[in-house]
């Protein structure tokens, strides 16, 4: 088969296989492996999109076919690949090495065939990118369907030459740069999907493959689902890359856009045809205010509702919001990232800007009305904050646990900012401002950044109270003191804490390890990275938590076959009534165009 595009996703770093990589515990706290192998929800809206006018649009999670199969070939699979454009996703930063040696690779096999990069970073380091020969668009702006169906039409016309009027496009001829002005940032999100699980399901059986489109290495097993509520942000955080002054340097995002609450209602409706998995909010919904809210919750007190559904909170909620919870829905659960247990560092960094009592309250409000899960998430890294202050987390933790009845249902976490300072954000934009000191500034920074051994040396940056050496003793000493105070209160398990302590223990001594190869003469390291790599490989996953408390308890974890099949032969039939009205001429792919009206 011939596609009109296909989709990849790169690893982190492409020959993370065969490098010795320590990166520790930089994806602890994340569904994703250290490889990063879950691809953004914009490819499967892209996907969904593109198949509405016609085309044949392929998901391959190259990350997650690597990490299933050891001996998976990419170059084979890339080189057996028929398509007219190659599309690779720079999103998230940690991907700047895949994505690039991705390309190269797409290159050295149909060097005629067009590259096209995308994501929030991409369009942060569209100039750098556009330099490498192994490129040759990227689409830039947080929402790109449109704009990608518009380039497609122009390659499929052999109009090579008139890229001018497609806004937020950086291309190349002839060696010159041309920069579009971003001016396509679209004020409404309900034309598009996020995320397309129809197109998932869909392009399983239209493709007849299973694992090239899956999400993220077990997602059979335990198939979390996510749907993203809002683009742009009403907070601006300092360490951001999503903040309110983020996307408007990066985007030209001048203001919050939500999912309308009857596309939300309607996406849960879909996903819970085929999981009982819980559903996640990505993005605290009462940014949309009262109305917004209301008309949100009181469709999902209509429904049918079976799945949980947890919800991200970025700011203090009262009583009565946790009561309207409880009567919506049979099952919820909230996550609060509160970074710190200091109050004037919260505050000075943005996140949850209330008070220690106010924190316990809220939390006090959402157990009282039968919050079923509630995930704290404490960080190391941010400005002003000292060893001493990391530590206090997890005092902190031990005040929450009491005054909350000692209640089960709170999990508590510890994680570094890691591996690298969002560029975009405030902290990054004026580090001398906020707090930091950076060590990568370039696209190329960052890709030798992630190529360290060592996720000390990946860090991208140091704080005004600590250096790297400081803030990694600072995260293995707080989720030390957080692993003993689980096993105390009877949080986790003996065998938990044992593989944790484990773990840390030997991260440390791994870091002591890599500090003496450094010194060693370069004709020697890689010798002696070869030696421990197998090790570190063991421990580089859920190295300071339990690799089971993130995870909710449902009772069925696996995704429905029978449904899945039942629903995708459903798709597939529409899908051919709509080929149908394609050839017919009643659905024109050229005729999507965007207005002058519709640019800012």
């Amino acid at each position: 088969m011939k596609y009109d595009l296909v989709l990849l996703h790169p690893p982190t770093v492409y020959d993370f296989r065969k490098e010795m990589l320590f990166t520790g515990p930089i994806s602890d706290v994340v569904p994703s492996s250290p490889v990063f192998e879950m691809y953004p929800i914009g490819l499967t809206s892209i996907g969904d999109y593109l198949e509405r006018y016609g085309l044949k649009v392929k998901i391959i999670n190259i990350a997650n076919r690597m990490l299933l199969n050891p001996n998976f070939d990419v170059e084979k699979k890339i080189k057996r690949i028929k398509t007219k454009a190659f599309g690779i996703d720079l999103h998230w930063l940690p991907h700047a090495n895949g994505s690039v040696e991705l390309a190269k690779i797409i290159k050295k096999y149909h060097p005629d065939t067009p590259v096209l990069f995308g994501g929030l970073s991409s369009t942060y380091f569209h100039k750098e990118l556009i330099e490498y020969s192994c490129i040759d668009f990227v689409v830039r702006g947080d929402t790109t369907e449109k704009l990608i169906l518009m380039l497609l039409n122009k390659l499929e016309n052999k109009e090579n030459d008139s890229f001018f009027d497609i806004p937020n496009l950086t291309w190349k001829r002839n060696n010159q740069y041309f920069y579009n002005e971003l001016t396509y940032v679209p004020d409404s999100l309900d034309e598009f999907e996020f995320p397309g699980y129809r197109y998932i399901i869909r392009s399983v059986f239209k493709y007849f493959n299973l694992l090239d489109p899956l999400p993220y290495k077990g997602w059979i097993q335990y198939p979390n689902t996510a749907i993203l509520t809002s683009k742009g942000c009403t907070y601006n955080c300092l360490i951001c890359g999503g903040s309110k002054n983020a996307y408007e340097l990066n985007c030209n995002r001048k203001k919050l856009v939500m999912r309308s609450p009857k596309k939300m209602l309607e996406d849960i409706a879909f996903i819970q045809r085929f999981t009982r998995a819980p559903i996640f909010l990505l993005n605290d919904i009462r940014q949309g205010g009262k109305e917004y809210v209301d008309e949100f919750l009181s469709g999902l007190e209509k429904m049918d509702l079976k799945n949980e559904i947890v919800f991200e909170l970025f700011n203090y909620a009262d009583e009565e919001f946790f009561r309207r919870l409880d009567r919506a829905m049979p099952k919820y659960s909230i996550e609060l990232t509160l970074e710190s247990a200091d109050e004037d560092i919260r505050k000075y960094n943005g996140k949850l800007p209330c008070t220690n009592t106010k924190v316990i309250e809220m939390l006090q409000y959402a157990l009282k009305h039968n919050c079923a899960k509630i995930d704290l998430f404490f960080m190391t890294g941010i400005p002003n904050q000292d060893y001493e202050s990391a530590m206090r987390n997890v005092d902190f933790c031990e005040i929450i646990h009491k005054e909350c009845d000692e209640s089960s249902r709170i999990s508590y976490f510890v994680a570094p900012l890691s591996p690298f300072l969002d560029p975009g954000s405030p902290a990054f934009e004026n580090p001398d401002k906020y707090g930091y000191k950076k060590f990568c500034y370039t696209l190329e920074d960052f890709r030798a950044a992630m190529k360290q051994p060592s996720w000390k040396n990946m860090l991208s940056y140091e704080t005004n109270k600590m250096t790297r050496e400081e803030i990694v003793r600072a995260t293995y000493d707080s989720a030390l003191r957080l692993n003993e105070f689980k096993f105390r209160h009877n949080i986790i398990t003996k065998d938990v804490y044992d593989e944790v302590a484990h773990k840390i223990s030997k991260s440390v001594e791994f870091l002591h390890r890599l500090d003496e190869i450094e010194h060693l003469p370069d004709s020697l390291k890689s010798d002696e990275l070869a030696k421990i790599k197998d090790e570190v490989d063991k421990i580089n996953r859920h190295s300071i938590c339990g690799k089971n408390e993130l995870k909710w308890e449902v009772k069925k974890l696996f995704a429905d076959i029978p449904s899945l099949t039942y629903i995708g032969v459903e798709l597939l039939v529409t899908e051919i009534i709509k080929g149908i009205k394609c050839r017919l001429g009643k659905i024109d792919r050229n005729m999507v165009v965007i207005s002058k009206s519709n640019q800012k």
